[in-house]
Parts: C-alpha cells; structure tokens; sequence
C-alpha cells in the first residue's frame, strides 16, 4: 500500500536531478500514504519522472522497492494497492513457459512480469485487488495509468501547461512547480448534490480522477492522452447477471459463504499485523467471522464508542466480538476529541468532501493503527445486498407515489412544500388508503422534492441529492450531467431497486464510501482491504435473484443466512445505526463559533463562490432551531474549509 506520483514534458530543460528532485517532492505529498521507503526514477531524453512512497505490507525487504524495473529494462513501475492473487499469476506466468528469475516475493514484481507478458488489458482482466498504478513502456514510449474494479485506490490526472501530472492524491499534483489551480464552479455544483466530487471530475479544473476499472493510454510526450477505456464492465456484469442464478436457498447460502471465505483469506495474507474494523453491524461482522474462523490465533478487532447513545453502536460490537472470541479494542470519543479531528480533514481529504462519517472512520482507523498495519473493512455490503433504506422504504414510497397522475403529483409537491403540518395530515386523511404515507410530517421535505419526478430515476436522483438545485447556491456554475441524468445509459435491470443498487454501486460506492475509506485510513499509514468487493462476489451478487436479497421486508437477507452459521440470529437482530457523528447539534453548540467565522456573509460575497444571502438564511434558521440545515451547512463549511488551506490561490475560480 503506497503513494504514487509522476510527470511527463517531453519539453523539459531540467536535468535528471532536478526532474528526481520535483518527483520526489510530489511523493513527499502523500508520505502518510507509504512512510517505509521512498524512490524516484527520471528518463530526461522521454521527459517522464515517476516516484514512490511505500508502506511495506508484502515482501519487506529492498527487494519491494519502487519505482521498479523490469530486468530486461523495458518497463519501470510504481504502484500502490494489493494483488491478492499474485502468487496464482506467478504460478500461471510460470507455466507459461517464459524465464522469470524473480528477486523477491513482493506483488508488485508479479504485477510487472504480468504486464510483460499478457500486456495492460491482459494483466488488468487477470487481477484480483485493489491498486492504482503508473507503468512506462519505454520502448514504445506509452505510459498507461490503470485503477482497480469497484474504485479502492485513487489516482488524478491533468495538464498544467506542457507538464501531465499524475498521483495518488491531489496534494502530489500540487508540489508540482508547474502546479496551476483553478476551482472548477462545475465541480464545485456536483459536490453541493452529492457532497463529495464524483469521478471524473475534480475539485480542480482540468485535473480528473481516473474511473473505477479503466486504464489510460499516454503517448507522444503526454500530448496525447487517449480516453479512459473500461476492461471490466459494471453495466454487463448487472445486465447479464441480474437474477440469473436459479437454486435453493441453502445452495445459494452455501456457494455464498465459500466465496466470503476466499475473499477473505486472500486479504488476510501479509507480512505484518493485520486486523478488522467491527462495528457488530451485519457486514463487518460477516468479514470479522470469517477472519476468526480462519485464524489459528484471535482476530484483533477495533471499534469506537460515542457517549451519545444514539451514535452508539460499540456495546453490540463488544457482545459480538465475545461470541466470535476476538481480541477486541474499543475506545470511547469524547465530544472534545471527536471535534479535534475536524481541523484535520480538509488535508486528509484534499479535495471539498463533505459525509459526516468520515470523522468516526478517521478515528477508527487512528485506534486501529496503534495496533496494527492492514484492517479489513466490512464495506459494500449494502451495495450488494439490498442493505440501503433506499431500497426498501424508498421503493416504497415510490411504488405509492407512481400510482398518482403526474399532475397530481405536482401539486401534492406544491403544497407539501408551503403548507402547516396540521393541514397535510387532513389532506392524508381524505385520500384512499393505498395512498396514505406513514409518519408524513417527517418525510414533508423529501416527499416535496420527489413528488413531480416523472420515473424512479428521477426519484432515484432526488433521493440522493443534498442540494436538490444546487444553481441556488455555486454561482456562476453549470452543473455536469452524471450517469444519473442519463436513464438510455443505464443496463436493462429488472426493477428500480436495482436500477439504484447499480448507481450506487457506480458512483456512491467508490465517489464517497471507498474515498472517506481510503483517505481516512492512508492518513495514518493503515492499509484498509475490503472483502466483500472482491470482483467475484460482486458478479455472484448480480446473479443472484432480488428474492434472496430483500426478503420478509429487510435487505441482505442472503448475507444473513451465511453469518448466522457463525453468529446467532437473535445477536443480530437489532435498529440499525447509521456510522455517523451529532453534526446537527454541534453546530448549535461547540462548532458555532467556527462555523460562523467560515460562513460570514461579507467572506462569502468576497470568496464569489456562494449565493451569501442564501447561506446566511439556512445558517440563521439552523442556529435559531427553525431549520434542519446541517447537511447543506456540512457541505458548504468543509468546502470553506478546504478553500482555506488549498494551495496555488483556487480563490482564482
């Protein structure tokens, strides 16, 4: 697990020293990334320099030092992630016939003799992991950039002048002296919907971030940089496999729990301490199990705390790290120590991000690793297995809704949105109980937004939009359309639940959950793997029938089936919690102070970034207790918060 970074100009007038010296201060960038040794490597006739921070998890010794070179000279790479199956593709190349005469046992000199000899797209179909690496042919002058499958590891590309620069993390770019940054307003609209940046797209104009499963082709000097091109199709692998598997459940369960066990045990091999992230809820329980039980030796396990029992959820963690018989850590935050992270997270992030739960994964990986180097982590199980509540009082709300006419809809939207609670309630009752929504006065905001969508799509969209317009807020900005924008572009799926099963598994997944993962852990030099993202899980999730996933009306209803041979159901059965911190309060409380300070109507109308007098009305209504304007607010203040420690004047935008 490592930082990568490089640069190519085929103008460059600096000598190689000096081409090592800018490479290696953009690897310096993301030290946290990789603390255990450092390399660089320049070609100034090709004009390309690539550097390296290595976090040393398989084969430690110099052997697994990067940039690497091939022994016939021909490739030099730099790479950051994992291979797990990379002693199988040593077996493989091995009786391929060819002469490998390896030097150590580290999987990056697997992932360099693979791309020898079955090529980029050959090597990429044949990997199982989590990376993002740079690779330069030198005979060909090409260098080709890839990222893994489902969107673990990051990697950003973009020109400044004459100079493509490429890294881990914006901050590697940004050393760079050819660095130029200018806010893109675009982006900026994109973050306010989702709150995060979704790829391709950056916080920075110009500058991209590589698509899940995707390679890039980069030739003549870094003047031609082809488009991204997919070697492992998400849409295909929905459309071809929704529903296809037919059998009994117990056949299903069983075939499920041995491809758990493997992906599992494959991201249990490592030449340091390794252990999980528990939260006792049914996703990282399934991942700690089946550690356990493939341990000769108790799991170290790790989960934090929070006095506010409604964010709670270590008492459960605890009672399942009993039963499963791990060592178990867990440490209670204090509000004091919660809010300390704060200061922290626009350098963490690098780039405006904005899902509160990013503050709870930074501290669970800073416990986890006092203790250990490598934690797995129970994430994508929802996307899987119909876990979202999206997906289930959602698509039912939307079943209801779809029955009304269009323009009915419209004007329940109308008055949802302006008239009193008491009025709505009369209103209810006069409509045909098929049409009745539950506890209506709490769902009145979503309910006013969603009501005019014309397809569950649309719905769908609305659903996971903060800003539902966010032209109201980002001036002078036009917002990108997304894949969500675009139903002709979506695979021909069964139903809407999973039409949005596959969007969030295209963009929520790897744009938010895999990005707070993977900046919360690298922070502090943690390698974070991810079982249940195993490709081939996810391919048997896509064949298997929504029956076996949302059944008795609760989602993963097959995951369950496959944990209840380790954990007992009635250990399980409890409210889920969502991973997350009190933001709504703070704010009222001991972040007001601050958060004025960055919201400051005279700062924002000099900034030119917000609409101030709308700002200001949510701050104000929030504070006053007249509105629940955290998410909105959160979003804004950690974009001031980048803003404020960003480099290169992004003020400029």
């Amino acid at each position: 697990m490592c930082g990568i970074a490089g640069f190519i100009n085929p103008h460059h007038v600096d000598d190689v020293s000096s081409m090592l010296s800018s490479a290696s201060k953009m690897a310096a960038g993301v030290l946290h990334r990789g603390p255990d040794d450092a390399g660089a490597w320049a070609d100034r006739d090709a004009g390309i320099a690539l550097s390296h921070q290595r976090l040393s998890i398989i084969d430690l010794s110099p052997a697994g030092h990067q940039p690497m070179r091939s022994p016939c000279g021909r490739y030099v790479i730099v790479y950051n992630g994992e291979i797990y199956n990379h002693q199988d593709l040593r077996s493989d190349l091995e009786r391929s016939g060819g002469s490998f005469d390896w030097r150590g046992h580290s999987d990056t000199e697997t992932l360099l003799a693979a791309l020898r000899h079955w090529g980029v797209r050959g090597t990429l179909e044949r990997l199982n992991g989590m990376f993002a690496f740079a690779v330069w042919d030198a005979t060909e002058r090409t260098l080709f950039l890839a990222r893994d499958r489902m969107g673990e590891k990051p990697l950003y590309y973009g020109r400044c002048g004459d100079t493509l620069l490429f890294g881990s993390e914006l901050k590697a770019l940004t050393v760079h002296p050819d660095w130029r940054g200018e806010v893109d307003r675009d982006a900026l609209a994109l973050y306010m919907r989702h709150n995060c940046v979704p790829a391709p797209w950056s916080i920075y104009r110009g500058v991209a971030k590589l698509p899940p499963a995707h390679f890039l082709v980069i030739r003549n000097g870094g003047r031609d940089v082809g488009e991204p091109i997919c070697y492992w199709n998400l849409a295909l692998v929905a459309e071809n496999g929704a529903g296809a598997v037919v059998g009994e459940p117990e056949a299903l369960t069983e075939e499920l729990d041995i491809l758990l066990r493997d992906a599992v045990k494959l991201r249990m091999a490592a030449d340091v301490p390794l252990g999980a992230f528990l939260s006792g809820g049914f996703d990282s329980t399934t991942v700690a199990a089946l550690m356990q039980v493939q341990s000769e030796q108790p799991v170290k396990t790790f989960s934090i705390g929070f006095f506010e029992e409604s964010y709670d959820e270590a008492p459960h963690a605890k009672l399942v790290a009993g039963h499963l018989g791990t060592d178990h850590t867990e440490f209670y935050v204090t509000p004091e120590e919660a809010l300390a992270v704060i200061p922290k997270l626009p350098a963490i992030y690098d780039e405006p991000f904005s899902d509160s739960s990013q503050i709870p994964t930074y501290l669970v990986s800073e416990l986890a690793r006092k203790h250990v180097t490598v934690s797995l982590s129970g994430d994508g199980g929802d996307e899987l297995f119909c876990g979202y509540n999206r997906y289930v009082t959602g698509y039912r709300i939307w079943s209801k809704l779809r029955l009304l006419p269009r323009p009915v809809r419209s004007m329940l939207s109308a008055v949802f949105r302006y008239a009193p609670g008491h009025s709505l309630d009369a209103l209810q009752r006069r409509l045909p109980r098929r049409f009745r929504v539950s506890n209506l006065a709490d769902r009145l905001p979503k309910l006013a937004d969603v009501l005019g969508h014309q397809d569950g799509q649309s719905f769908y969209r609305s659903l996971v939009s903060h800003a539902v317009n966010p032209g109201e807020f980002v001036l002078g900005a036009d917002e990108p359309k997304t894949i969500i924008d675009y139903p002709d572009l979506l695979p021909d799926l069964p139903g809407l639940r999973e039409q949005m099963m596959y969007l969030d598994m295209k963009t929520y997944l790897p744009d938010d959950i895999l990005t707070k993962l993977d900046r919360a852990s690298m922070a502090v030099s943690l390698e974070a793997r991810v079982p249940l993202l195993d490709h081939r899980v996810v391919e048997f999730a896509w064949r298997v029938p929504m029956q076996y996933k949302y059944r008795n009306g609760e989602g993963k209803w097959l995951l369950r089936q496959v944990l209840s041979r380790y954990v007992p159901p009635e250990l399980m059965n409890r409210p889920k919690k969502g991973f997350g911190v009190p933001i709504e309060h703070w704010l009222r409380g001991p972040l007001r102070d601050w958060a004025e300070c960055l919201l400051d109507a005279k700062r924002l109308r000099e900034q030119g970034f917000f609409d101030s007098v709308q700002i200001r009305r949510m701050w104000e209504e929030h504070v006053a207790g007249k509105g629940r304007w955290h998410f909105h607010l959160w979003d804004v203040l950690m974009f001031q918060a980048w803003l404020e420690t960003s480099p290169a004047s992004p003020y400029t935008g």
